[in-house]
């Protein structure tokens, strides 16, 4: 069995999407001082549970609007969905699937990152129906 131990964001604008990220979640993103444009993301300490990535500087054209999704999506673990999809609108993501329940386990919805990426937030919840 494999399990995944890192991940990278495509993006247009580096620094935007950093921002954007950084903003949203508290990531740690820092320039990698190699041969491509590449940044290192931190996502949480090295004690928790979770990975971390990398962000890279995208070589063709972003996402179409519309199109379906095309690509792993990440989901991450939220407090508050009503509250991260508002705060990632305002840094200037959009939404991608509205809020809707996954009965037994929370809530979920998928978001568009400045760069036109898809991400899944989820709020646990066994409620949820």
């Amino acid at each position: 069995m494999s399990r995944i131990t890192h991940f990278e964001i495509h993006a247009e604008d580096m620094n935007r999407a950093s921002r954007f990220y950084t903003d949203l979640f508290g990531w740690k993103i820092t320039k990698w001082d190699g041969p491509v444009e590449y940044s290192l993301i931190v996502t949480g300490p090295d004690t928790a549970k979770g990975i971390n990535g990398g962000l890279v500087k995208r070589m063709g054209p972003p996402p179409g609007d519309g199109q379906p999704v095309n690509a792993y999506v990440c989901s991450l673990d939220v407090p508050d969905l009503d509250n991260r999809v508002a705060k990632a609108l305002a840094l200037g993501g959009s939404i991608a699937l509205p809020k809707m329940p996954i009965p037994g386990v929370g809530w979920l919805a998928y978001i568009k990152d400045t760069e036109g990426n898809i991400v899944g937030l989820m709020q646990p919840d066994s409620a949820a129906a």
